[in-house]
């Protein structure tokens, strides 16, 4: 593989499928958030094939992606959006060597959503669980969630949950920031051999972030959605040195851009086993993957 990873073929484990399949779940009031607040590329907000998607990562250095089959609140809330399974796994198919599925859960589902995600792990053969628990205004501790982290234990595999401060996506649904990191340490006590995965770095409370990784062997950090350059000093220490085993990388791709956020890692200057773990090393062991 070759690109800004150099010899790395380097993981994304947070990507947001851009086809006009999965746009066409979304509402329309996307725009002032995605282009205006986050500045992402008009063209990239209107639709982004697979061909395209896989073009930018080939320049970034990027081998694989795990696109996420999100759920974004729950059915009938206005500006609700339910990405369906398949349109994830058709992408997988299409590209099994370079994309992975992620199922997204929505916790207000009950026994439905633990049905959706074994489908979405034994017959699709997705990697593991997501979910935005802002948009369900339920903070990761909720009992709600206990009954999907059986079935990811199950499983066997991990489930990444948005941790940190939430933005107003849409004005005319706001939703509370709920997902404080600490709220992972009653989740990781009661489910030792679950996976936790906190994803968007827990900014701004990413000391509790690093605190939650530090306690429990279970717990680990995504360092997606926001810019490497303005990474917390303490998380940039971290990733560098006690922390190395505990982080994965990801883009949150379309909010940060691959080449991008790819070169801005790399002038961090980690050390180079450190900079193999971020990109590569870390997602393969926690999620299984044949290296």
């Amino acid at each position: 593989m070759s690109g800004l990873c150099g010899d790395i073929a380097a993981i994304d484990a947070v990507v947001n499928i851009q086809t006009p399949e999965a746009l066409a779940t979304r509402p329309d009031d996307r725009r002032e958030f995605f282009v205006d607040k986050m500045g992402v590329d008009e063209s990239v907000f209107n639709g982004l094939s697979l061909e395209d998607m896989l073009k930018r990562m080939d320049t970034a250095g990027i081998e694989r992606s795990f696109l996420i089959a999100s759920k974004s609140g729950p059915t009938g809330m206005p500006q609700s959006h339910h990405i369906p399974y398949e349109v994830v796994a058709d992408a997988v198919k299409q590209y099994p060597d370079r994309f992975s599925g992620l199922a997204g859960v929505d916790p207000t589902q009950g026994m439905k959503a633990v049905r959706e995600l074994q489908y979405g792990i034994e017959e699709l053969g997705f990697v593991g669980a997501h979910s935005y628990p802002h948009w369900f205004e339920l903070a990761p501790d909720h009992a709600r969630y206990y009954p999907i982290y059986a079935k990811c234990v199950e499983l066997d595999v991990p489930i990444q949950l948005q941790v940190g401060q939430s933005l107003v996506y849409s004005k005319s649904a706001p939703r509370r920031s709920v997902g404080r990191p600490i709220s992972l340490d009653a989740v990781a006590c009661d489910f030792p051999e679950l996976k936790l995965i906190g994803i968007h770095v827990g900014i701004p409370w990413t000391d509790e972030m690093i605190a939650m990784a530090w306690k429990h062997e279970n717990v680990f950090i995504g360092t997606d959605a926001h810019s490497p350059k303005y990474w917390p000093p303490q998380f940039v220490h971290y990733v560098n040195s006690f922390g190395q085993d505990k982080v994965i990388f990801g883009t949150d791709f379309p909010v940060l851009g691959f080449e991008r956020t790819v070169q801005e890692i790399n002038d961090l200057n980690f050390k180079p086993e450190v900079r193999r773990k971020l990109f590569r090393d870390n997602v393969v062991r926690i999620y299984g993957l044949e290296d």
